[in-house]
């Protein structure tokens, strides 16, 4: 599975040290902040800016009020096909969704989209939780799709991540995020992880007087600064 869902093409670049994670963290200016994520698009082909737009602008409310099939086919057709890019995880995460079909328990499905949207979204423990009885989603896709439906109080956590994160001198609760099992992040690591994140948007925003970041941006620009 590749961070927020893309396998990146191979475009060769000059790299310089303003563009190390490390760098950018510590000392990165706002111009250096925007354009890390400018780097994020500029790296995806044009099928990927595609798809990568329509989650960008997804429309939480639109979400909430979807009948259920409808909810289960965004998940099905969109969420699980950005999230999941490689065929053999696509294929088996698709698997576990399709249960709530062929079993016929889309109301079991219903439960958990009323809970995502009912729950305080300050709580990220208890979100991720929610989002992740969603069958095919561990924590990671769980984080995924909280972070493209509240952008502003979670961003995806996977290995990616975390692997960003060590690159970092003086980075916080390093001793944590160096125990973290990259291939299986428990609910407690996930919600360490998302308050890294929301802790830097907050630093930016009151750094650069501004309100344009978020725990989501910040996931991205993590993932995407020395690719």
């Amino acid at each position: 599975m590749s961070r927020c869902g893309f396998v990146r093409n191979n475009k060769s670049m000059i790299k310089t040290e303003n563009d190390s994670i490390n760098y950018l963290w510590n000392n990165g200016s706002e111009s250096d902040w925007r354009k890390a994520l400018e780097h994020y698009y500029a790296i995806l082909s044009s099928g990927e800016l595609i798809l990568d737009s329509y989650i960008a602008n997804v429309d939480a409310y639109q979400i909430k009020n979807l009948s259920v099939r409808d909810f289960y086919d965004f998940l099905y057709d969109k969420y699980f096909v950005w999230k999941f890019t490689a065929k053999n995880r696509l294929a088996t995460t698709r698997i576990s969704l399709r249960k709530y079909i062929d079993e016929n328990k889309l109301e079991e499905l219903s439960k958990i989209q009323a809970e995502l949207f009912s729950a305080d979204h300050n709580d990220i423990s208890k979100c991720l939780q929610i989002a992740s009885q969603i069958k095919g989603l561990g924590i990671a896709g769980a984080s995924g799709l909280l972070a493209i439906l509240f952008p502003a109080h979670f961003g995806t956590v996977d290995k990616f991540l975390v692997k960003s994160l060590l690159k970092i001198d003086g980075v916080k609760y390093r001793a944590e995020l160096a125990r973290i099992n990259l291939d299986a992040i428990k609910n407690k690591e996930g919600t360490l992880l998302i308050k890294i994140l929301k802790e830097k948007a907050d630093e930016l925003n009151n750094k650069f007087h501004t309100d344009f970041w978020t725990p989501r941006k910040i996931d991205m620009v993590l993932w995407s600064v020395e690719r």
